[in-house]
Formats: structure tokens, sequence, C-alpha cells
């Protein structure tokens, strides 16, 4: 008989409490009921649903899905009900669920930000929200403000004096120090980071010589990218007091542990989703094998463990 205790998998992210660090990634695991014959929800740390807008949009034409080597391609465009559809059709299924529920919202100016986190706010039921100011492939919103740490700045200080709600960010990899805007919207008040967002790519049919994409430029996820992720949570760990939560090409759960030991809270699981439904409850079980495996009792420990070589 396995006398030994099941380790510990709570963290801490703002004022929220998660059960394990799995949150399955905004855009990648559309309003959650689409995911329901998989696996039991509730295993989940938090769900992060389709981006939210203040009106609907229609998105971008396609195609708007381009796999490619390492990864895929996409150009969604942020399609979404607008936040009256989400809160009259698609809240209520999340009622039934136990465990955190976590709102990426976006706009095209600050007010919208703002109008938006000043709603959900007033919304019983949801835990949190996800800034998301790093979207690669529509032609203006948040991106511009995820790229300017003084934008950054403004823009987060505005939400979170109209929320009372945990506070993620979701930064944009397309920059040239994330840190520094790591650091910006954490003075602003954020509660956690989320990085990375997708990078900015696009595909070109050899044939038809025309884009993959119909938006011609796209986001690339998937495991391609995971290396640079890691590296920005590990700079990004290196500056900030504030929790942050990785991802970047998380397939498996030791995919999720490096991220955790390079400075990462929690994870996102995104593009695993769309090739394997169930990833987010197998990350969940894997990380439980690892820490029994290496008598870690709880799973914050692994936060930052990784240990760099000195200089030369």
């Amino acid at each position: 008989m396995n006398s030994q205790r099941d380790p510990d998998l709570r963290v801490k992210i703002g004022r929220l409490t998660l059960k394990n660090p799995v949150v399955v990634a905004s855009g990648t695991f559309g309003f959650a009921q689409e995911f329901e014959d998989f696996f039991d929800l509730n295993v989940l740390g938090a769900i992060i649903p389709k981006g939210i807008s203040l009106k609907p949009m229609m998105g971008n034409p396609p195609p708007r899905v381009f796999e490619t080597e390492g990864g895929i391609l996409n150009s969604i465009g942020l399609q979404n009900p607008g936040f009256q559809g989400f809160v009259q059709d698609r809240l209520p299924y999340f009622k039934n669920l136990k465990t955190h529920l976590i709102i990426n919202i976006f706009g095209n100016s600050p007010t919208e930000y703002i109008e938006l986190a000043r709603r959900f706010d007033e919304v019983p039921g949801i835990s949190g929200l996800e800034m998301n100011v790093s979207c690669p492939n529509v032609e203006k919103g948040g991106m511009v403000f995820g790229c300017d740490p003084l934008l950054a700045h403004t823009l987060v200080r505005k939400v979170r004096k109209s929320t009372k709600l945990t506070l993620l960010v979701k930064l944009s990899p397309n920059v040239t120090d994330i840190a520094s805007i790591a650091k910006k919207v954490e003075d602003a008040g954020a509660d956690a980071v989320s990085l990375v967002n997708t990078f900015r790519a696009m595909g070109v049919n050899i044939y038809s010589r025309k884009p993959e994409l119909g938006n011609v430029i796209g986001g690339l996820s998937g495991p391609a990218i995971k290396p640079i992720a890691l590296r920005m949570v590990w700079e990004t760990y290196q500056r900030v007091k504030i929790p942050i939560i990785g991802m970047g090409g998380i397939m498996k759960a030791e995919d999720a542990i490096e991220f955790m030991l390079v400075g990462a809270s929690a994870v996102q699981i995104g593009t695993a989703n769309l090739i394997n439904p169930q990833t987010g409850k197998e990350v969940v079980d894997g990380i439980k094998r690892y820490l029994l495996s290496n008598k870690i009792d709880r799973v914050r420990k692994l936060t930052g463990l990784f240990q760099s070589p000195p200089p030369a």
C-alpha cells in the first residue's frame, strides 16, 4: 500500500486559489461545453473561454487556420458574441462547473476595456479577468497597448480601478523586452501576467502564390515557440514579484513542469487542446506523478527551482 500523501496542487493567483496550476487558454477551448464529453472539466484549475469584446465581432476572413511545422498559424480575428451575448447564452453553462472562470477581455480603446471590466465586475460567478493586450492578427485593438510599456501601464492602471476581480494581463512576445512590460503592468496593479501569446507569422502557398491565411498575418503557436516562451518566462521571473502564468507549446506535463521550473506559478494549455482534447487532464495527472516520484509535497515549490549556471 502506498502511504505517501498526495501532493498539494493548489496555487495562488491574486485573490484566487486554484485547485491546481493547469488552466486552459482563451481561444483554444471554445466556451468549454465543446469539451465536456472528453473529460470532467472540474479537474482544471481554471477555464478561460474565448475572448470577449464589448460588442459582437465576426472575425477575419477564411482561411483562418494553417498547420505548419511544429505548430499552427491562426487568424481567427477574435470572433465572439460580445458581452451581452456571452452573459445571456454562454455564462449559464459555467454555473454548473466547480472550477474558476476567468474572462479574457479586449477592446479597441481604453474606454472599451474599462467598460468591460466594470460590467463583468457586476456579474456573479466570475473569478477573474485576463486583459488581452497582445493579439497579433487584428488590425486594431490591444496589441498596440501590449507593445508599449507606458501605454500598457496606463491602461492596466485604469482597468484596475474599474474592477475588484483578480486581474491578469496577457502579454505579447512581439517585443524587444517583455520583462520590462511585465514590470510596468505589475506596477499598475496587475495581479499576474500571462505569457506568451502567439508570434506574428505567415505562410505562403507556392502554387497559388497567395497567403495561407485570409488575413495574411496570423499568430504562430505550438511546440515551435516553446523554447522562446520559456526564455521569456525566465527573464520575466527575474523582474516581477507577481505570479506568472506560462504558456507556449505546452503539449504534455513535462512541458508544463519546465515552465514552472523557470518561474511560472501556473500554466495555460492552448494549441494542444486542438490536437488532444484531454491534454488538460493529462497535464494535471502528469504533474501529480512528477511530484510524487520526486517526493515534492507542494506544487508551488517547483516555481523558480531552475538553477542556471553561474556566469563565466
